[in-house]
């Protein structure tokens, strides 16, 4: 559980703000400490004391909006209920966080694994999903996922990348 959440008029809030919308529109590397002082309303020193530099706004940011994909996925395998198709469980939870993805603006953000990260949350939350827990899929299933964000991030129409997700029919290993 977070130990706090920004208040979206306080420095720390205008920053973690700004940083979701400039991180998921641009890649890391395109964003400037600059900009995002700029858009948040702040000095570059209210980034470095709040998050210590621009690794730091971007992984807390990261970790939120990413919590918050693996919320509606989870929420999307638990709606299908039982183990009787674990696989159309697990493609409605891929499509269900692609829609939160590219209707939120977060194609950069959630569109590579966590850089510096010990483990893949996302491929571990799919992995859990296929029941047995199959380790490989998930990390399969979440590289699929991300190459679908990547076909929008790279101007393919949002419907086709959908459709190839859509596409998934897959045998769980019993």
């Amino acid at each position: 559980m977070r130990e706090w959440i920004p208040v979206s008029s306080s420095p720390k809030g205008r920053l973690a703000l700004a940083a979701v919308k400039e991180f998921g529109a641009r890649p890391f590397d395109e964003v400037t400490v600059g900009e995002l002082a700029a858009a948040a309303e702040v000095t570059t020193g209210a980034l470095y004391h709040h998050f210590g530099n621009k690794l730091g706004l971007y992984t807390f940011v990261r970790e939120d909006v990413e919590q918050r994909l693996l919320d509606r996925m989870e929420g999307a395998v638990a709606a299908a209920g039982g183990e009787a198709d674990r696989s159309t469980a697990v493609v409605t939870a891929l499509l269900v966080g692609f829609d939160f993805a590219v209707r939120d603006g977060f194609l950069h953000l959630l569109g590579a694994p966590p850089a510096g990260a010990e483990y893949d949350r996302l491929a571990e939350m799919l992995s859990a999903s296929t029941a047995p827990a199959t380790p490989v899929l998930g990390t399969v299933l979440a590289a699929a996922w991300r190459a679908a964000i990547a076909a929008v991030n790279e101007g393919h129409e949002p419907r086709q990348a959908r459709a190839a997700l859509s596409a998934f029919e897959f045998r769980i290993p019993r």
